[in-house]
């Protein structure tokens, strides 16, 4: 009897030790053979951390993150299940073997489940890759994030104005990937490669000027934080026949391949012209790489060779892609003057165009237009209103056709105004002029300030108008800009105001469509066109922002002061007209401020 008490005594031991030596390999094998206990277990704070880093790395790392974190996560769960696990298995060892196999079992299971849900995950995070619309699930957690990117960007030092602020520095080769060919993608100066859509190797057109006007892919940031800045509403993009006063409007008769266009992706160029000035379209282009709205006159008879002038530039020339992709047309003419026949705007460009023959503005004769046959007024402002409200952005330039601006002027002003600085920050409504100058008709068009500088010792080049209207174009610390260096950045360089020696500026300047029209009873052969605007611009008290390296330099050739008998007369009549009927409007309309005049 003993001798029995004593072997089943010993197959208990023994099925004890099998059991432990069964339940210490299973524990090494589930837990990857890591050992597990306090000093093994992630702590939370690691998954915070790594949460955090997310906002700070591209959207396929963050999302591969997002799934280590996971497993962290499970891997933390685990472990601390498996403590627990040995210490009630220490504590009941002599349960059954069978017991412990159905344990095993559920283990086992748990094992599987957790590798299907990481599985799922990373299903979930290939397919995230591609540039698809935010699902709820994922606006959720980019909603998370932002208190995080918020306490960080609030540790980073304050850079004040002047001072390069790295987190809007914007990689030159970015694209997003299958962008709409009919969309314009957001990068700037990011054309289409004859004609079509950009493609993801190539972000910028080969011109005089490569920088972008669009912020596009990892330069969400900059976007996103112009867009919280700004709070401005997009725009439509419709084709339409309006009235205007006393002319009839084709509003973007012609449109741009870039399609539709957020209001703070960029700066429109908007000015105007008749088909005679068109000759100007290639080289501001070159240089602005940006979005452009242009309104033609083009009455009577002035319009067939208008459209086909439009048909030449889009189709014929090394650049079309560039008129293609940036070029906004509108025309307008007078009622008394409509065209004959006005193909709608879905057949305007139906008719084929025969590049070998003379494009009808090169060499073109004033005297043979129908507007200098029938001795009509060429309506300035009728044509910068028009451009400057079907501008689809925020920021526009409304200039002159044969002013053209520095290169890469778009992506730094963006730039600037996502610094935010203190003088972005001041109450008062503001513009940001830049300043004009003309060259000799031998000299190239200088491309940024210090090869302007070197024209200005030189001689060949000069301030605009000053052998014409000197105090016109005059502009606040003139003399100190031009000694000044050239900066990388763009800033503001001086702030004034349109008053005492400056009281007759004409500025032409980055504004937006808050800043007044232009009267449109003005036009240019009578010349202070833009002086009643300026006007009621010191009247509601607009600082002039002056910027320290932009500028707009005129079609090489130096304008000299001519003598124009018919031009003086309508200049006299203009004057009676300011003086007797649109003054006392403004006073009315703007109120009256000391040291204001038109």
């Amino acid at each position: 009897m003993l001798t029995r008490r004593n072997w089943l005594l010993r197959c208990s031991i023994l099925i004890n030790v099998i059991v432990v030596l069964y339940l210490c390999s299973h524990v090494m094998i589930g837990g990857g053979g890591n050992f597990t206990g306090s000093g093994f277990i992630i702590p939370a704070d690691e998954v915070t951390k790594m949460r955090q880093m997310t906002n700070f790395v591209p959207k396929e790392r963050s999302l591969d993150m997002k799934v280590k974190e996971q497993d962290i996560l499970r891997s933390s769960s685990a472990s601390e299940t498996t403590v627990r696990n040995q210490h009630d298995q220490q504590s009941h060892i002599d349960k059954s073997l069978n017991g412990n196999k159905i344990n095993n079992n559920n283990n086992i299971n748990k094992e599987d489940t957790r590798n299907k849900d990481k599985d799922n995950v990373l299903e979930d995070a290939n397919a995230q890759k591609a540039p698809q619309p935010l699902t709820q699930p994922q606006e959720q957690y980019v909603e998370a994030q932002q208190p995080q990117q918020q306490s960080k960007e609030q540790d980073l030092p304050d850079n004040g104005p002047g001072n390069e602020d790295k987190r809007f520095e914007i990689p030159p080769n970015v694209e997003s990937a299958n962008a709409d060919p009919n969309k314009a993608p957001v990068a700037d100066g990011n054309g289409p490669n004859n004609g079509g859509p950009a493609s993801e190797s190539e972000s910028y057109v080969i011109n005089a000027s490569t920088e972008t006007y669009l912020p596009t892919g990892d330069d969400k940031e900059l976007s996103e934080r112009i867009k919280s800045i700004l709070k401005c509403h997009d725009r439509d993009y419709n084709p339409e026949t309006v009235q205007r006063g006393d002319f009839w409007v084709l509003k973007n008769y012609i449109r741009a391949d870039h399609g539709e266009l957020k209001c703070h992706e960029t700066i429109t160029y908007t000015t105007h012209a008749d088909y005679t000035f068109l000759d100007n379209v290639i080289p501001l282009l070159e240089r602005w790489n940006a979005p452009i709205s242009i309104a033609l006159h083009a009455p009577g008879t002035d319009f067939p060779p208008t459209l086909n002038s439009i048909k030449y530039l889009r189709n014929c020339l090394p650049e079309s892609h560039l008129v293609r992709y940036y070029v906004t047309w509108h025309i307008y003419f007078s009622s008394k003057h409509i065209p004959k026949t006005v193909p709608k705007y879905n057949k305007a460009l139906d008719a084929p165009i025969n590049c070998s023959l003379p494009v009808a503005y090169a060499n073109v004769s004033t005297n043979a237009m129908y507007k200098t046959q029938k001795k009509l007024l060429y309506p300035v402002n009728v044509g910068r209103n028009i451009a400057r409200d079907a501008a689809l952005t925020h920021y526009i330039l409304a200039s002159d056709v044969e002013l053209y601006p520095n290169p890469g002027l778009v992506r730094k002003f963006l730039e600037m105004v996502a610094r935010n600085d203190s003088t972005f920050q001041r109450k008062n409504p503001k513009v940001y002029p830049l300043s004009i100058f003309e060259v000799e008709s031998s000299a190239p068009v200088p491309k940024d300030k210090t090869e302007l500088q070197e024209l200005l010792k030189g001689g060949k080049a000069i301030p605009f108008h000053k052998r014409v209207c000197s105090s016109c174009h005059g502009v606040p610390k003139s003399q100190e800009w031009i000694a000044a260096n050239e900066t990388e950045e763009l800033g503001v360089f001086h702030i004034g105001k349109r008053v005492g020696y400056y009281v007759h500026w004409e500025p032409i300047y980055i504004g937006t469509h808050a800043d007044p029209h232009y009267d449109e009873r003005l036009s240019w052969e009578g010349k202070s066109d833009k002086m009643t605007q300026g006007y009621a611009l010191c009247a509601l008290d607009y600082e002039f922002h002056i910027l320290d390296n932009g500028f707009l330099v005129h079609k090489p050739g130096i304008k000299i002061l001519k003598k124009d008998t018919r031009r003086a007369m309508l200049a006299a009549k203009t004057n009676q007209l300011i003086k007797k009927i649109i003054y006392p409007e403004l006073r009315i309309m703007y109120g009256v401020r000391k040291g204001c005049a038109v």
